[in-house]
């Protein structure tokens, strides 16, 4: 948990430097979705790989390796700055070298969790760990945004985010696993297999299909430094708290989660908060005060943590351990396209149109999405308890 929270932290500082230096730098809307572009394509071309290498080798040590990868990534993008960086091309081979990391740590730590926690209570330590993870989410941006602020520059930023992933390299080594969860998990099966498992668990499908398009629509976060710089005028600390704000919400939605999980009508609970998701975003597109804004976006993530519970435990409980490093990856590419790709989405779209339609349209979008995958998959309607597949 704690090398969690500092490679999240270190993530989060760093977007909010890149995010901030990119658009001083060009001040072009397009420029900041290229940021969720530029380390999404990896995860296109390797999630698979991905995925297999989790369920193949020791998902610790894919772990430690991720998490010096990051640090790595943190490192260039402090060398650049310091030699005075003029074009953007160098930050974009930066990302893309940060997606290649992220395309093998996201289905690890997926698969990792299930390994810790006894299967009886999986729900709840989905729970703690989202809310834990969206606390620092909270953290980093503020961090970043104030530290930034304080420095007139990045090269702190990018500084901590490197030691704050090596720490985390430190960290996640001491953890002691106990049985077969030791080695390697998975010496036989295809790399497809994660694919031809979603395609026959329906319910599965529908729910983590319906938070990446939902998300890739209603996602404003790439267009947070617009708002921050030039609609609201808040400066990078603003940004930060922007950016934090989301996770705010998140975090509240989780502990509530942890304490009171959801037992009776899950399904239909999780497709009223993604409603909700796009109502607030709307409310957030249209605002021009920042106390409104952050708290639309404080309601934001407290409705996306529904999903994000419901989803995490559906696809973990359900999948056999020696395929979830498969099922993880397709599940973290759902994820990839809904939250980077959905960011250049929501650049491009406000090249076009402007910041505001961008994510007012995005907010309407993801409320008819809701509408039309309740007719599609009916089995999201249906669920009521939060368990394992083929149990009572």
């Amino acid at each position: 948990m704690a090398a969690r929270i500092l490679t999240t932290v270190a993530s989060e500082m760093q977007a909010i430097a890149v995010g901030w230096q990119l658009y001083a730098m060009t001040h072009r809307a397009l420029d900041l979705g290229l940021v969720g572009l530029a380390q999404f394509l990896p995860g296109i071309l390797l999630f698979l790989v991905g995925g297999h290498a989790a369920d193949r080798f020791p998902r610790q040590r894919i772990l430690q390796c991720c998490y010096l990868g990051f640090a790595c990534v943190s490192a260039v993008l402090l060398g650049l700055t310091l030699h005075g960086i003029t074009a953007v091309w160098p930050i974009y081979a930066a990302l893309l070298m940060n997606g290649v990391v992220r395309a093998f740590n996201g289905p690890a730590t997926q698969a990792f969790l299930p390994l810790l926690v006894p299967e009886e209570v999986f729900p709840t330590a989905v729970a703690l760990a989202s809310g834990t993870v969206q606390a620092s989410m909270v953290l980093g941006p503020l961090l970043g945004g104030l530290i930034y602020g304080i420095a007139g520059n990045p090269v702190p930023v990018y500084a901590g985010s490197a030691v704050a992933a090596l720490v985390a390299m430190t960290a996640i080594g001491s953890v002691r696993v106990q049985g077969r969860a030791a080695g390697s998990v998975a010496r036989r099966g295809m790399v497809l297999d994660g694919l031809r498992y979603l395609w026959r668990s329906k319910l599965t499908l529908g729910a983590i299909s319906l938070d990446m398009f939902a998300v890739l629509l209603g996602g404003a976060v790439a267009l947070l430094p617009v708002y921050a710089r030039d609609i609201l005028q808040v400066g990078p600390a603003g940004l930060g708290l922007l950016r934090g704000a989301p996770g705010t919400g998140a975090v509240i939605m989780a502990l509530t989660l942890a304490h009171w999980p959801l037992k009776r009508r899950a399904g239909a609970t999780m497709l009223w908060c993604i409603a909700g998701f796009g109502v607030f975003t709307v409310i957030f597109g249209l605002s021009r005060n920042l106390v409104v804004s952050a708290v639309a976006l404080v309601l934001v993530g407290a409705c996306d943590m529904v999903s994000v519970v419901l989803r995490h435990t559906l696809v973990q409980i359900s999948t056999p351990d020696e395929m979830r490093g498969r099922v993880s990856a397709v599940n973290m590419i759902f994820i990839g396209a809904s939250n980077e790709f959905g960011q250049f989405e929501s650049g491009v779209t406000a090249a076009w149109f402007g910041a505001v339609p961008a994510v007012v349209a995005g907010g309407i979008g993801t409320i008819l999405i809701v509408g039309l995958w309740a007719r599609l998959f009916p089995e999201l309607r249906r669920v009521n308890e939060l368990k394992p597949a083929g149990r009572s």
